[in-house]
């Protein structure tokens, strides 16, 4: 039996004025060591995964059991005879836990180690709303860590949002998991405002952000069961500030606007989010068939005489084979390899050319240059 004192609001004083001093009355709490259903996926998730390991390890009497919830590997390759495990799968098997894994919780029945129940269930990172028959079985219900301030970067992917929206901080909350809907349970531990500072903010990617946060978790999630944090449910927080969306990143977030996004737009989002692409119309006069590029080289900001100067003309130079595009903002981009739709990576230009995307009509684009139009996501 795992036993915490703590001071609580005496139920007296609630129903005074708030101006009045506020009295507080000893309250001993207790919980049953821990049998833990842990659900994750990632390198994130795994960092949280290995300090409850090592806690059960040196410290039976807070967690008794611990179980990996994963989904199914996703089969590829010729054929669909590989398996891209997970990454959690691997930590998992090296740290010899009960590992299950699923495609849906349809159906599925919570394990029950030593003919004992699930107590307490734990996401990180995982991507499946736990059921609430499997929440309402756990004694201590189930409790989530979230890379972000919520209810700031609400959503699946929090820290790829952060970083487009160009923020110098972020931080962890522990929060419930609510039974029907993601990140909106009840906050119950926090990075204290104005959160972390994000190391080398212009330059970092999601991957470096999410090592550098992680370990961060783990260490407010060890505080959240230390400190019995499931029991007593949240402190009173205001949810003032910023309020903004994180859903799943999709092809359509990595859709050039060149009518609206900026040289530095541009390149934040490739650092964050790319490789980035835009569509073209093939053959000359343009017909109607229109083919995908994929900027995978990404860009760089350079200083080049363009003779159109239009946001989204992409032209070839004579002097070499990479594909310069103007900005909204009169900054010039420079790709060196693309991949046009139907074919493999090439060189930029000679991959445009021999798509037969250019226009080498000199009464248009004057000189030697060559254009091709990049679409906007609207037109």
């Amino acid at each position: 039996m795992i036993i915490r004192s703590r001071l609580r609001k005496s139920p007296l004083v609630l129903r005074q004025s708030c101006s009045l001093p506020i009295r507080r009355r000893l309250v001993t709490q207790s919980a049953d060591p821990l049998r833990i259903l842990f659900c994750g996926a990632d390198e994130f998730s795994i960092a949280s995964l290995k300090a409850l390991h090592h806690e059960k390890n040196v410290n039976p009497d807070l967690i008794k059991s611990l179980d990996v919830v994963c989904k199914v590997g996703k089969k590829y390759g010729r054929g669909l005879k590989k398996v891209r495990e997970v990454p959690i799968v691997a930590a998992a098997q090296e740290l010899s836990l009960p590992l299950h894994q699923l495609e849906t919780f349809t159906g599925w029945q919570c394990p029950r180690p030593e003919g004992q129940a699930i107590n307490l269930v734990i996401a990180v990172s995982f991507g499946l709303l736990i059921p609430p028959r499997i929440l309402g079985n756990a004694k201590y219900g189930g409790i989530n860590v979230h890379p972000s301030l919520l209810p700031d970067f609400r959503g699946a992917a929090p820290i790829h949002w952060a970083l487009l929206h160009n923020c110098k901080a972020t931080g962890i909350t522990l929060q419930t998991l609510h039974h029907h809907h993601f990140d909106q349970g009840n906050i119950l531990l926090q990075t204290p405002q104005p959160g972390l500072d994000i190391p080398n903010p212009d330059v970092i990617t999601p991957t470096e952000l999410s090592a550098f946060l992680a370990p961060k978790g783990a260490d407010l999630l060890l505080r959240g069961l230390r400190e019995l944090v499931f029991l007593s449910g949240p402190d009173s927080k205001p949810t003032t500030g910023l309020i903004r969306p994180a859903p799943k990143i999709t092809p359509k977030d990595r859709h050039i606007d060149w009518a609206k996004w900026s040289a530095q737009e541009i390149l934040r989002r490739h650092r964050v989010i790319g490789p980035l692409w835009s569509k073209a119309a093939v053959g000359r006069p343009p017909g109607e068939t229109v083919k995908r590029i994929i900027w995978c080289s990404g860009f760089k900001k350079v200083l080049a005489s363009l003779n159109n100067t239009e946001p989204g003309v992409g032209q070839i130079l004579a002097s070499d084979s990479n594909l310069y595009i103007r900005t909204i903002d009169q900054q010039t981009l420079r790709a060196s390899s693309v991949i046009v739709e139907g074919s493999g990576e090439k060189e930029a230009g000679y991959a445009v050319k021999n798509a037969n995307m250019v226009d080498s009509d000199t009464k248009h684009v004057g000189g030697n240059t060559e254009t091709l139009q990049l679409w906007s996501p609207f037109t």
